[in-house]
């Protein structure tokens, strides 16, 4: 018996890549990931970036992978809701951390999301989801779409940076089989697309396939400082795939030290178990 989410939910999410989950976060959740944002900022991790070139506008922020290093995140992923949430949306017997980061765009801010998916960013291979919770009321047109489907399209697409002019990282290949594309144009061709996209309220999210593209649709430029705080977990069975030297970051080196290798199961320090739960943390 799901907790959660309802079977029409869970086949929506199969069929569209993508759905909008209402009020599944009370506020003491959404208060507390703003302050560990605030947090982060005063003390920022070697990952932390600006994704806006200029210097000295309203600026795209950004930190991952600090979990462990801000009491509030590290609250978060083990003791909310959410990978209960995944358990269900996925079928899943065990939920995996793969990682979690925030975005912050200043008001006034020029600077956007490029058109992506999140599984070729990272080293591992396997059913992932991912958790989109904004921080702040969000209109449609504030937030990021998602193309509706694009998670059956069977197809991956290179890493786009985020920062401003949005760079396409590395170049056409194949890799261990698999073909790694440039991805789509989408903002130039939107009418041959079906896009997702909400209103959400304070308490309510977006959950979607690690495999569906998104990103900024709308040019508008947002009047209220906007942050959203992600997270992406995996189902049993996920394994370490390090897919070519041109998807490094500085966490595959860290990876690699840590001893991780090609095949292993996600568990461990760098990928904790937050489902089922043993006890809270």
């Amino acid at each position: 018996m799901n907790e959660f989410l309802t079977n029409n939910e869970i086949n929506q999410f199969k069929q569209d890549g993508a759905i909008f989950i209402k009020e599944k976060f009370d506020l003491s959740w959404i208060e507390k990931l703003k302050k560990g944002i605030e947090r982060d900022i005063k003390n920022p991790s070697p990952r932390f970036k600006s994704h806006t070139l200029t210097k000295g506008v309203p600026a795209y922020l950004e930190d991952y992978w600090t979990w462990d290093l801000v009491p509030e995140f590290k609250d978060f992923v083990f003791n909310s809701p959410y990978a209960k949430i995944a358990s269900e949306l996925m079928s899943a017997k065990k939920i995996n951390l793969v990682m979690d980061n925030w975005f912050l765009r200043e008001a006034g801010s020029k600077s956007s999301t490029p058109f992506h998916h999140d599984i070729t960013y990272f080293d591992v291979e396997g059913t992932m989801c991912v958790l989109w919770l904004p921080l702040e009321p969000t209109k449609q047109d504030e937030g990021v779409a998602w193309v509706k489907g694009s998670h059956l399209w069977d197809k991956l697409f290179l890493r786009v940076l985020f920062k401003d002019g949005h760079k396409v990282e590395g170049e056409e290949c194949i890799i261990d089989g698999k073909k790694y594309e440039n991805p789509p144009d989408i903002l130039g061709n939107k009418s041959k697309y079906e896009f997702l996209k909400w209103d959400c309220d304070l308490g309510d999210c977006v959950m979607f396939d690690m495999r569906t593209l998104h990103g900024t649709l709308s040019p508008s430029i947002p009047k209220k400082t906007l942050s959203r705080y992600t997270l992406r977990v995996a189902k049993e069975g996920t394994k370490i795939n390090y897919a070519g030297d041109w998807t490094s970051y500085s966490y595959r080196k860290a990876m690699q030290e840590a001893g991780y290798k090609n095949g292993d199961q996600l568990d461990g320090n760098f990928f904790p178990q937050l489902w089922p739960r043993n006890k809270t943390i």
